[in-house]
């Protein structure tokens, strides 16, 4: 797929993916939505990829849908951006799901306001960092439609329940500050840090992680939210931690600690232990009530 409202760069085992629609504040339409699905597909099977950072141009991260008067809506008739693709599913939906599913780590550098789905798209990543200047907003409620990619089930998550009906009930734009009392980011840095320092957060991983450990890590913490007990964990633990013992990258990350070098982990996510995926994956049911 050729790109055109994002950009693909990789670089020493870190790739950027950019939205790139300055003139449009980085608002989101379905060629944006459908080149981020590929851009994610194809860096999840790219060895070379370790990290992911996600930015955008200018001085906003993204203002949301494009709401402009050809972009769309809800009308039977309506074309270009559309809520439901096929008046049935969210497609912002199929993006958190594919970042949800990614065995890569995944950086958002927020580098300005980010608003509805300029928010909703980076609650499943791992790490956010964010301008101190950024503000951030769920204006769903106001406009008469609810969350959508998945929010409902990230936000309360990532923030707690109580905070994330308020952002969501109110539709309220709140400052970094907040996002960061609250957890939605991880640090405040000036605007034109931002990316310096998602890189530098993405370059630690990619230079002293073994790929295969964090692709373990990042599933055996998002998919057990809902686990009900620890015991789900104590069980899944001890098969990772059986299946890795004598691994290559296991050698490498003792010896390496032992000698006082960084380490050279040669494993890739192909080498992910066989019980993997230990999770049933639901299909989306188009006739949901």
């Amino acid at each position: 797929m050729t790109y055109e409202t994002i950009r693909y760069e990789l670089a020493d085992r870190v790739l950027t993916i950019t939205l790139h629609r300055p003139e449009q504040r980085n608002t989101v339409t379905y060629q944006m939505l459908d080149e981020l699905l590929d851009a994610f597909a194809r860096a999840d099977v790219d060895d070379t990829v370790r990290a992911i950072v996600v930015t955008g141009t200018g001085e906003f991260f993204s203002a949301g849908t494009d709401l402009s008067a050809a972009s769309g809506g809800y009308a039977a008739d309506a074309v270009g951006f559309k809520p439901l693709r096929g008046g049935i599913r969210d497609v912002g939906g199929e993006l958190a799901l594919r970042m949800f599913a990614s065995n890569k780590a995944i950086i958002g550098a927020v580098n300005g306001t980010a608003i509805g789905i300029g928010v909703t798209m980076i609650l499943p990543m791992d790490i956010r960092i964010a301008a101190d200047s950024a503000r951030f907003g769920l204006p769903f409620a106001r406009r008469g439609i609810v969350a959508e990619s998945c929010a409902t089930w990230f936000l309360p998550r990532l923030v707690g329940i109580a905070c994330a009906v308020d952002w969501g009930i109110t539709g309220r734009v709140f400052p970094a500050g907040e996002a960061l009392a609250a957890g939605l980011v991880r640090e405040l840095v000036p605007a034109d840090a931002v990316l310096a320092r998602a890189h530098e957060v993405a370059a630690e991983i990619a230079a002293t992680t073994s790929a295969v450990s964090v692709a373990l890590t990042r599933n055996l913490m998002w998919r057990q939210l809902g686990s009900p007990h620890p015991m789900s964990a104590n069980q899944l633990e001890s098969k990772a931690l059986l299946a890795l013992g004598l691994s290559a990258d296991v050698r490498e990350g003792v010896a390496s600690f032992k000698e006082r070098r960084a380490p050279d982990f040669t494993m890739t996510t192909d080498d992910l232990p066989d019980f993997v995926p230990w999770w049933s994956e639901p299909t989306f049911e188009g006739d949901l009530p």
